[in-house]
């Protein structure tokens, strides 16, 4: 017998989520375009919220009732049909755990959201990957690596970290292509970025469907990332079971309160959803003169970028020289993007510093 306790070989196999670095090796402080954080900060409406918020002594509302209903106002949602929690990530995890156990399977396009992963492994459940299509999801593909042990479908629309974006006829075609046993996960997290009349449908189909969970964050256009807020809809069963396996006060005073007036403020989102929208297509522009040194950027629906290099310059020597030039962008090997560069949009002044340092760093290496 083992002489300590033994975790499930499961959990053995699961490599901890690693967040976008902020500093560089030696400890400077890099302009961090490493976890697509929101370059416009918060609405000051939010942190006037947060700041009034005196509550710390008294446990928060166990089921974010104000919050709730108010999501439920600006989307057409019964707040019933609402469930928050500690960001999106803590629903994504519930929602594998709430579905899928030991030998199932949770299915997912390759080059989506490391979390994914993790939450397969979490619950014992095996991670399949799916071929992706110019690193995008691959409907036809999803559907065929489907089996009778498949549980629950991930899918991140936009995508991250490729950006990608899967519109609302493909997004149908996959659920109608799905056994109704099968849990889609449809994750939104950066669906505020979406031009009006670009849609994909989830929130419309989870209202309609059984079997479709939406999440949603407070972390990307909100600005509200590190006070971990989230929420997802779906049928009354599956919030039903997400309810009873949530930590039951996930989401802080300070969060309801922040995020409750960060919805009051959409001038706030309308002007971040604008800077990102011009400034992706400005950096696009930017990499797309560079396509001669073999860059290029993967058209991207989100508020970063995905640069793959394809020429003399690699992806891990530009991201040396972007540290060294005070900038932390995120390199991905590990989800096998180890020839791209996943870059969050920054202000305009970062996004062409960026720019001008992959044009020289491409022509130095010719």
């Amino acid at each position: 017998m083992a002489d300590q306790p033994s975790p499930k070989p499961w959990i053995e196999g699961i490599h901890p989520y690693v967040p976008g670095a902020a500093r560089a090796a030696d400890g400077r402080e890099l302009v961090k375009l490493s976890a697509n954080e929101n370059p416009l900060g918060t609405s000051p409406a939010a942190v006037a919220a947060f700041a009034e918020a005196q509550a710390a002594a008294r446990y928060p509302d166990p089921d974010a009732g104000a919050l709730r209903a108010k999501l439920g106002e600006m989307h057409g949602i019964d707040p019933a049909r609402i469930v928050c929690g500690t960001g999106s990530d803590e629903l994504l995890n519930l929602a594998a755990q709430g579905y899928a156990g030991p030998d199932d399977e949770v299915l997912f396009p390759r080059y989506s959201f490391a979390v994914y992963d993790i939450a397969a492994r979490r619950c014992g459940a095996v991670p399949i990957e799916a071929p992706d299509k110019e690193y995008g999801t691959d409907v036809d593909a999803l559907l065929a690596a489907v089996t009778e042990r498949t549980c629950v479908v991930f899918l991140a629309n936009p995508n991250n970290p490729t950006g990608t974006f899967l519109p609302r006829p493909e997004c149908a075609r996959l659920h109608a292509g799905l056994p109704r046993e099968v849990l889609l996960v449809w994750d939104q997290a950066y669906a505020e970025y979406l031009a009006p009349g670009e849609d994909d449908g989830g929130l419309a189909m989870a209202a309609k469907y059984d079997n479709i969970l939406v999440t949603r964050t407070f972390s990307k256009i909100y600005g509200l990332a590190g006070e971990r807020i989230g929420w997802a809809t779906g049928a009354p069963h599956i919030i039903a079971t997400l309810n009873r396996i949530r930590g039951p006060f996930n989401v802080t005073n300070h969060g309801q309160a922040a995020a409750l007036a960060a919805l009051g403020d959409q001038d706030f989102v309308d002007r971040s959803r604008d800077h990102n929208a011009a400034e992706v297509a400005r950096f696009e522009d930017r990499i797309a003169a560079l396509g001669n040194h073999g860059l290029r950027a993967v058209p991207s629906k989100a508020n970063f970028s995905l640069v793959v290099f394809e020429g003399a310059l690699t992806a891990a020597d530009a991201l040396a020289g972007l540290g060294g030039r005070g900038y932390a962008v995120r390199h991905l090997p590990g989800q096998g993007l180890g020839h791209g560069l996943r870059i969050t949009i920054g202000t305009r002044a970062d996004m062409d510093a960026i720019a001008d340092a992959l044009g020289e760093m491409a022509e130095a290496a010719r």
